[in-house]
């Protein structure tokens, strides 16, 4: 296990203190196009707009008896670094943040509006964190890292909201891009000794992790080419992916138009924002709907924080081109 019941109650004290508890909903329109009882968790609804904010707030306190004078760095596309950089202003630290060239000006725009540095390096995430890695031991930062104990106990904190909210899950999707989300999903569903099935779902376009579970070990991958950022990831974490092997039902790959249908599904039926990684879940849901009639199902709606011209895009019926 990664953490104890009386290690995640801590963080959930700890994480209330500056975020509330997320709503889940069970909207009747998804119900009608899902054929299931479909509740949505939504992390939406936090105040970097995505569920990361939990785990950088459990990091951080447990950060403070280092005393990292230097300051912090991490690499991200965009979730991860808004959690660093919020919880890191909070904590009274420096943040460095490396992003890949041509990232989300958006998401650039929102993780130094909490006064983090932001660098573009590289072609994609992983060249960034690459990059970030040996910056960090250079200029003696504390590198946090993408998957993390204290990062995946603070995210965790959602899903233990969701299955004291709702009982009787039979299956929960859930977004993988480095595992944390995923993963605390895992253990809390483990150490309340419930039989629900977690279902991962990934981009077609980055399939590291889905090939990895097919082969039984860590496969990563040339190119993550999708417009849903949060998942667009080479090379799978094997500590993660430890916990995914061992506790995941299965992994869900969906394509790009699947993906965008889903952005526009969460619009027509909730009037909820969903960036790309957020709607993985739902159109996952929507490939295994045959599979899934008549059950209780939820999708974790990790993010909303999608740039405004490719959501402009999406709603006018295009499915933004990746990159």
């Amino acid at each position: 296990m990664l953490f104890t019941l009386a290690d995640l109650q801590a963080a959930s004290e700890r994480v209330h203190r500056v975020v509330p508890p997320t709503a889940q909903y069970a909207w009747p329109r998804l119900a009608a196009a899902t054929g299931c009882r479909v509740w949505v968790k939504h992390e939406n609804h936090t105040p970097t707009g995505a569920f990361k904010v939990r785990g950088g707030i459990v990091y951080m306190d447990a950060l403070r008896g280092a005393n990292p004078a230097q300051g912090v760095i991490t690499a991200t596309r965009g979730n991860h670094g808004q959690s660093v950089a919020f919880s890191a202003a909070r904590a009274g630290l420096s943040a460095v943040i490396y992003v890949p060239n041509g990232n989300a000006a958006d998401q650039n725009a929102a993780m130094r509006s909490f006064g983090a540095t932001v660098i573009e390096h590289g072609r994609d995430f992983d060249e960034a964190r690459v990059e970030c890695a040996r910056v960090a031991a250079e200029r003696g930062l504390h590198f946090i890292p993408p998957f993390h104990r204290d990062l995946v106990r603070g995210v965790a904190t959602y899903a233990l909201e969701l299955f004291q909210a709702v009982s009787a899950v039979d299956t929960v999707y859930v977004p993988i891009g480095m595992g944390s989300g995923v993963c605390g999903l895992i253990t809390v569903r483990d150490l309340l000794g419930l039989t629900t099935e977690i279902v991962g779902v990934v981009a077609r376009n980055a399939p590291a992790m889905a090939l990895s579970f097919e082969a039984g070990r860590p496969v990563p991958t040339d190119s993550a080419r999708t417009f849903a950022d949060g998942v667009a990831t080479r090379q799978p974490d094997e500590h993660a992916f430890a916990v995914i092997r061992r506790g995941a039902a299965r992994i869900v790959q969906v394509g790009e138009d699947e993906i965008a249908e889903a952005v526009r599904l969460y619009f027509r039926t909730t009037h909820q924002v969903a960036e790309g990684a957020g709607a993985t879940p739902l159109a996952a849901l929507m490939q295994e709907r045959e599979r899934m009639a008549g059950k209780t199902v939820a999708v974790i709606l990790t993010g909303a924080n999608i740039d405004g011209s490719v959501y402009q895009r999406i709603l006018a019926g295009e499915t933004p081109l990746a990159g």
